[in-house]
């Protein structure tokens, strides 16, 4: 979708408005519409996001992202739940501790990836017969339960390696090493 249309439409109305005002308000219309032009596009795509939030909130299986090709955003429309997975799911781990009910009300946040980070996220979901998002989810339930219970938590990626430890309510230490 391309927001430069919109963008004009919205410079051109300011210059029409301004006109009244004189050769002195015209000209000042053209310089405050160049320089309000990054901040319309970024009202717009707030906008955008929202819209795809409430759209991702009426779908049941689906959810609709924003996602920006060059300056120009782009709907992408993901199923949540796939009707036959990819691959039989993995076993269910061990009960744990009891805990508190978990908020079925669900949050939504933009994570900004490299390329290559979601490629081999979304390969790794699709090994275990999952959507990308319900594996981002996972994993991150993963790590916080594991941090609040005060357990060691170690990570290892080919040859790196990353370990978690910390006890409830002290501060957590990260260590490990990347190449």
């Amino acid at each position: 979708m391309e927001l430069t249309p919109y963008v004009d439409r919205l410079r051109s109305d300011l210059s029409d408005a301004a006109a009244a005002g004189g050769a002195e308000a015209q000209a000042a219309a053209e310089r405050l519409a160049l320089a309000l032009d990054p901040a319309t596009r970024m009202v717009l795509l707030e906008a955008l996001a929202q819209a795809a939030a409430e759209i991702s909130g009426s779908l049941e299986h689906d959810a609709v992202d924003v996602r920006m090709t060059g300056r120009d955003p782009e709907f992408v429309v993901t199923r949540l739940a796939s009707e036959e997975p990819a691959a039989p799911p993995p076993p269910p781990a061990p009960p744990g501790p009891p805990e508190a009910p978990e908020d079925d009300s669900q949050s939504r946040i933009t994570l900004r990836l490299p390329e290559s980070i979601k490629a081999r996220a979304e390969e790794a979901a699709n090994q275990v017969g999952q959507s990308l998002n319900a594996w981002l989810v996972d994993a991150v339930r993963d790590v916080l339960d594991a941090t609040a219970s005060g357990t060691r938590l170690d990570v290892h990626v080919g040859r790196n390696r990353i370990s978690l430890t910390g006890e409830p309510g002290k501060r957590k230490q990260v260590r490990g090493w990347v190449t």
